[in-house]
């Protein structure tokens, strides 16, 4: 038995208070200390992505599987279940890249606290290892519910003037929805039980076993859990507020990783195990995804602090992720599956580095206000570079990856019906805000005094978020290889 996923797991959770005790005692050191973890964790997890590409496995099977008995009652069982497939290892691969990118960018945007900001950081990513591997519902809503608590702490601690306003919402939006999800689990598991059904909390027992009548409550209340957090229009109003308090390297976490739980949840509970369900309502799930899209498009563009313009990006790019899924289900198009998956890998790094370099201007500017940031071009050349090429990215346009993962999302909600044809105008919108922001901030005359620009080194990590988008949209076979069986796995449940 392979033990490579609860290391990833437990690793990070158990030198979490290492990273405390290091970084109260030198600063500097713990931030080495961080860094060196999150390198570990980051190679271990491509690792195991590689494996996966390498022999990807097929529909309802995974690698890496580990089972201990947890909890044996005569009317309960859990067992500690993990396990990996083409849709968790890109998230995986993605969350440890993203840890290290933000213990990095962290060094100067945080300046309090810090021994306790670099502990939360990997409490946060253990847990998130555990969402992304658990296969067991209730281990799975466990590794949910801890995760909320370092984004607490990390909006209500290190956030903007209204940060305890902003966490607050946060907790009660989060964990409202996943006590209905958690509802939904326990529905499923006593009405199998009192149909004399053999059943278990296990996901791979679960699959295409749930009597479609027992799909619908279910499915509604996995909908409301990971519809907030994808999040879904109108389950969306608590993310705005997070991120622009949020300091910037968590908002890298928040819309890099923690948004990707609503949309793994919509592929691997929703349709994985209320597929019929999905199927008769596909549909509606269809028509949420394609109002998300059109809406956080057009609220973009009434924004004027950046970081808020960002974050309604996220609505956008989110919305693709539920709209991709399910018009695999309506239409039976691989593509959108697949191009769900890419998706959120693409996303978290093209909207991560946006949120970073936002943090960035704002400590060098000293504003996020697009109107005052003028003469970026001439004053911060190279802060300027990067923030047009994150555009360019979160545009998706090409050179980029993104523009792939856009290209086949769309293409199969055509397939599933030719009027969701308008959803080629969100890409348009999307590129009009960004390019009406670019000319605003670098391509204006600049105003005031010069400015410090990021130096080199910065520039060097920034280059990490974007480079592998470029390397993707040539090599995406990474991605989508091992996400095809799981794509033909869910088409064929329903």
């Amino acid at each position: 038995m392979s033990y490579v996923l609860s290391l990833l797991i437990f690793l990070p959770l158990a030198a979490s208070p290492a990273i405390y005790l290091i970084t109260r005692a030198n600063k500097r050191w713990g931030i080495y200390a961080s860094l060196a973890l999150g390198t570990v964790v980051f190679l271990i997890s491509a690792y195991v992505a590689g494996k996966v590409y390498a022999s990807p496995p097929q529909g309802g099977q995974y690698l890496f599987q580990e089972r201990y008995s947890w909890i044996n009652f005569n009317f309960l069982g859990l067992d500690y279940l993990v396990g990996v497939d083409g849709l968790s290892s890109p998230l995986i691969l993605l969350s440890a890249l993203l840890t290290v990118l933000v213990v990095y960018g962290s060094r100067k945007l945080i300046d309090h606290h810090e021994p306790a900001y670099y502990a939360l950081i990997f409490l946060f990513e253990g847990s998130i290892m555990g969402v992304f591997t658990s296969l067991n519902l209730i281990m799975f809503y466990i590794f949910w519910e801890v995760v909320l608590i370092p984004m607490f702490f990390f909006i209500g601690i290190w956030g903007g003037p209204r940060r305890k306003y902003a966490a607050l919402k946060f907790i009660i939006f989060t964990y409202s929805g996943s006590t209905i999800m958690l509802l939904g689990f326990l529905y499923v598991y006593l009405g199998m039980t009192n149909a004399g059904m053999a059943v278990s909390f296990d996901i791979p027992s679960l699959a295409g076993k749930i009597p479609m009548g027992l799909q619908y409550l279910p499915l509604l209340a996995s909908f409301i859990g990971f519809a907030v957090k994808l999040p879904l229009v109108p389950f969306h109003t608590w993310l705005p507020d997070a991120h622009v308090e949020a300091p910037a390297p968590i908002s890298v976490l928040l819309a890099g990783v923690l948004l990707k739980m609503g949309g793994y949840g919509f592929l691997r509970i929703s349709l994985g195990l209320f597929p019929n369900a999905s199927a008769q309502f596909g549909w509606v799930f269809l028509a949420l995804g394609l109002f998300s899209m059109f809406y956080g498009a057009l609220a973009a563009i009434l924004q004027k602090d950046l970081k808020k313009m960002i974050a309604f990006t996220s609505i956008n790019h989110m919305g693709f992720v539920l709209f991709g899924a399910y018009a695999t289900i309506v239409s039976g198009s691989l593509l959108g599956v697949q191009g769900a998956i890419f998706m959120m890998f693409v996303h978290g790094l093209a909207v991560g580095c946006l949120f970073m370099l936002s943090g960035y201007i704002h400590h060098q500017a000293g504003t996020r206000d697009i109107p005052a940031l003028k003469g970026l071009g001439t004053t911060m050349p190279r802060t300027a570079t990067v923030l047009v090429l994150a555009s360019v990215a979160a545009m998706g346009l090409p050179p980029f990856a993104s523009f792939l993962a856009e290209f086949m999302v769309i293409a199969a909600g055509i397939s599933a019906y030719a009027i969701l044809a308008v959803s080629v105008l969100v890409p348009i919108i999307t590129a009009g805000y960004f390019l009406w922001m670019i000319k605003r901030t670098v391509l204006s005359a600049p105003e005031g005094s010069p400015v410090h620009d990021m130096e080199w080194s910065d520039v060097a990590a920034f280059s990490v978020y974007l480079i592998p988008l470029v390397i993707l949209i040539v090599a995406s076979y990474f991605i989508l290889t091992p996400a095809l069986p799981v794509a033909t796995f869910l088409r064929g449940l329903a």
